[in-house]
């Protein structure tokens, strides 16, 4: 069993990275303006369920493979950086369809006088399309898997609170859950904020702005991770 002061720490360390903005980050608040918060989880889930598998690839030595071979750093990178590049295009083509779709509220309010945006659910079918669970599930495991980072992140951090002469795997399992967890917190979080920012800003949001600037920062993490360099 681990002492409950390293996992404690390690909890600390983790709430520190799982808070940390970063393409995860962006994607479920992204998803929690667009589709509410619950549709928002599925992206969150897709995240962990990424983080288990890098924690598994992780146990197994992928990060050393990673470290010693240039060409298979470079593929794992530049595939990252293009789906977030390719998220950002997206998140740009939505801009104009969410407009789209605010003025057909405008101008013909739902049955019930509940307008479609204050309801929180897509209001076009292309909307409805990327709204689907399994949708946004694997994107979210996409920006886990495509980040080279977040293995090298783990394979440096899970060493360091495991204890010598104890069994690895039932040691690996607890880091992993807590840190899954903790992930799970922030990303919900940060999409039940997004959501209760989303009516203030409701002009704002059908005009598309915060869908072009999200799409900016996708790019931009895209970029730098074209920018990052082995360890």
């Amino acid at each position: 069993m681990m002492p409950v002061s390293a996992l404690g720490l390690f909890a600390g360390f983790a709430v520190v990275a799982s808070f940390t903005p970063g393409p995860a980050v962006m994607l479920a608040v992204n998803n929690a303006m667009h589709f509410g918060w619950r549709r928002a989880l599925w992206s969150s889930l897709g995240n962990i369920s990424g983080l288990l598998m890098l924690s598994m690839l992780s146990a197994l030595g992928i990060n050393a493979v990673l470290q010693a071979s240039a060409t298979a750093f470079t593929l794992l990178k530049t595939a990252g950086a293009l789906y977030l590049i390719w998220l950002g295009v997206q998140q740009w083509r939505r801009a104009g369809a969410m407009r789209r779709a605010a003025r057909a509220a405008h101008a013909a309010p739902a049955p019930g006088g509940v307008e479609p945006a204050a309801a929180g659910a897509p209001t076009s079918p292309s909307l409805v399309t990327q709204a689907r669970a399994r949708v946004l599930y694997r994107r979210g495991l996409g920006v886990a898997l495509t980040n080279p980072k977040a293995i090298a992140f783990i394979a440096a951090l899970f060493p360091q609170f495991l204890r010598a002469g104890h069994a690895t795997l039932p040691q690996y399992a607890v880091l992993t859950g807590t840190f899954m967890a903790m992930s799970l917190l922030a990303l919900s979080s940060y999409a039940a904020l997004a959501v209760l920012a989303r009516r203030p800003l409701r002009r704002w949001f059908e005009a598309g702005w915060p869908q072009r600037a999200s799409a900016g920062v996708f790019c931009a993490f895209g970029i730098a991770m074209l920018r990052l360099h082995r360890q």
